[in-house]
């Protein structure tokens, strides 16, 4: 019985649509006999309503997780390239994909809980994707830290960036800290009008594109997408999933 007040359900704004719509489909006593159904199961169970939106929503999110699923495993040749900064184990065994903006108030939410799964799992590698997708201020840091990483400085800025109270990012900031970290200056400031250092970042944002990543952070852990920043519990948990589908 639920099954069907869930059919019918899902029906009824094409039921309760124009009538030509209905008529389509249905003829006339046939979409008043499922309307009647519905109404009567519903006053005399209201949480069916409940029960038939939530297998819905289900539905969707399966339907959802399979469709990054499939982009994941057509993205597997480029999701990781030799451009981009690493962290944690070099060669681990399981690899951790993090789209992330510098300005991003989840991402630096998300630092911590990072920090904490590098130090708990030595055989985790971090792989960044600078995703610079909060205005000319992200962008401007994106540009930094991959120069910076020509100096092999990228997680030092990193740092200093992420740790920053006020998300505020400007050229004055960022020279402040590379001479702080000791980079140098003038060559960074170049550097970051390479066109190598805006193709990669443009690399990124198509590549998050095709993911259907719709915000930051991003985690890529095996073949699953976690989007938002998330519990170390839930991280664990995914890396260890990734693990052991490779066993």
């Amino acid at each position: 019985m639920i099954r069907i007040v869930a059919f019918a359900v899902a029906l009824l704004p094409l039921l309760l649509g124009p009538p030509v719509r209905a008529a389509e489909g249905f003829t006339p006593t046939q979409r008043d006999e499922i309307v009647r159904i519905v109404r009567d199961a519903l006053r005399s169970d209201p949480s069916i309503l409940r029960e038939a939106v939530e297998a819905l929503q289900a539905d969707d999110t399966r339907q959802q997780q399979a469709a990054s699923k499939a982009a994941i495993a057509g993205a597997r040749d480029t999701l990781v390239t030799g451009a981009d900064p690493v962290a944690g184990n070099l060669n681990g065994d399981v690899t951790v994909v993090e789209f992330f903006d510098a300005r991003c108030p989840y991402c630096r939410r998300l630092e911590p809980t990072m920090t904490d799964l590098l130090g708990h799992d030595r055989a985790v590698r971090l792989v960044y994707k600078d995703l610079p997708i909060l205005g000319p201020q992200s962008l401007l840091a994106s540009k930094a830290l991959l120069a910076a990483q020509r100096q092999g400085k990228y997680e030092a800025l990193r740092t200093a960036l992420m740790q920053n109270g006020a998300p505020e990012i400007t050229a004055e900031s960022i020279e402040a800290q590379a001479i702080r970290l000791g980079l140098d200056w003038p060559r960074l400031k170049r550097d970051m009008e390479d066109p190598a250092i805006r193709q990669q970042l443009d690399t990124n944002l198509a590549l998050a594109h095709k993911l259907g990543i719709e915000g930051t952070p991003a985690l890529i852990i095996g073949g699953t997408l976690i989007p938002g920043a998330t519990t170390l519990a839930d991280l664990q948990k995914a890396v260890n999933d990734a693990r052991a589908s490779k066993g």
